[in-house]
């Protein structure tokens, strides 16, 4: 084996052994998507099933149920509750996979690529029904406001992020804003709402949301750099992935900055070409490598987490604060 390969296995051991200690709630959230998922149409639960269960950091959910508790709430649905974030995360995994024609997800064939782009669709709307039909169970305005809120947000992500595809000079501001309404907003939501369920004060739930805000924000952050600097089998998808679907992410916008003219050109032209040589696609990922990119976009990852820690502040000590300490801390050095 050679030693850069041992490496990353090395490194992708240490993130699992990191979020092992979160089994026990993440245990009882897949019995929870377990017993909650079904369909009438037995093909839908083939592909519900597929998309939801087996391999997902269900990071989500665990955010929701940390955020309820340390707040005080103790009610037995925190657990089927929870299970509204994991429904639309997939689902806008299973429509993201659509519009960028992906192969593989999570380790496995996508979706769409099994059964079509139509069913995919379709499941992916299945998916936030049911988001939605668990939030109604709750019985609580504020905490359904957010979960639609959430769901209209992550669609004008989705969108933006189609309207700036080969798009080589996005801005960073206009980059922020579609992480932000895509992957953000989501944990974000799934913090407030920890607190909305709880009955919390206003004001702290709005420091969960904050919380959740920059959590997410340095989530994709080294999301979008592991693209350029993971492995497929730590990814679980295509590494250069994002170059090669048009998306000029913050890695590349910043070596972007950095390159000459014929290097741009040589990207526009490779966007154009359906054909494009794989070599080429690597030259361009070496030069972000290169670039000093990707230490850049992590120190900012960096610098999202510590403003997300300092929301915390104003909670007591308990088990679960230390958690969401933990888990916050661990976002900039995540591997896969």
């Amino acid at each position: 084996m050679k030693f850069g390969l041992l490496c990353q296995e090395k490194d992708v051991d240490s993130d699992k052994m990191f979020l092992n200690r979160f089994n026990p709630h993440f245990t009882k959230i897949d019995k929870e998507l377990e017993k909650g998922f079904s369909s009438s149409v037995p093909l839908m639960e083939d592909i519900g099933r597929h998309s939801l269960l087996g391999h997902g950091k269900r990071l989500r959910p665990l955010l929701f149920v940390l955020s309820s508790r340390i707040c005080g709430y103790d009610g037995e649905d925190v657990y089927s509750l929870s299970t509204i974030f994991e429904y639309f995360h997939s689902a806008s995994l299973l429509h993201d996979d659509v519009i960028d024609n992906a192969e593989t997800r999570r380790n496995k064939p996508s979706a769409r690529s099994l059964w079509g782009n139509s069913a995919a669709v379709l499941t992916g709307d299945y998916l936030s029904s049911k988001a939605t039909a668990v939030a109604l169970s709750a019985n609580n305005i504020n905490f359904l406001r957010m979960i639609i809120d959430t769901g209209g947000r992550m669609s004008e992500g989705q969108f933006l992020e189609l309207v700036h595809t080969n798009d080589w000079n996005m801005r960073k501001d206009q980059y922020m804003e579609i992480i932000i309404s895509k992957t953000a907003e989501l944990m974000s939501a799934a913090c407030a709402c920890g607190g909305i369920i709880s009955n919390a004060r206003e004001d702290d739930i709005q420091r969960l949301k904050n919380f959740g805000l920059n959590l997410g924000i340095a989530f994709q952050l080294v999301d979008d750099l592991l693209d350029y600097s993971a492995s497929e089998e730590e990814l679980g998808k295509p590494a250069g992935k994002d170059l090669k679907e048009g998306k000029a992410t913050l890695p590349l916008i910043y070596a972007l900055s950095e390159m000459k003219e014929d290097d741009v050109r040589r990207l526009e032209n490779l966007s154009l070409n359906p054909k494009a040589d794989e070599e080429d696609y690597q030259k361009l990922l070496m030069s972000v490598k290169n670039s000093g990119a990707i230490t850049k976009v992590r120190e900012e990852a960096r610098d999202y987490v510590n403003k997300a820690s300092e929301f915390l502040n104003a909670f007591p000590s308990s088990a679960y604060k230390e958690d969401l300490i933990s888990l916050n801390e661990y976002m900039p050095s995540r591997n896969y």
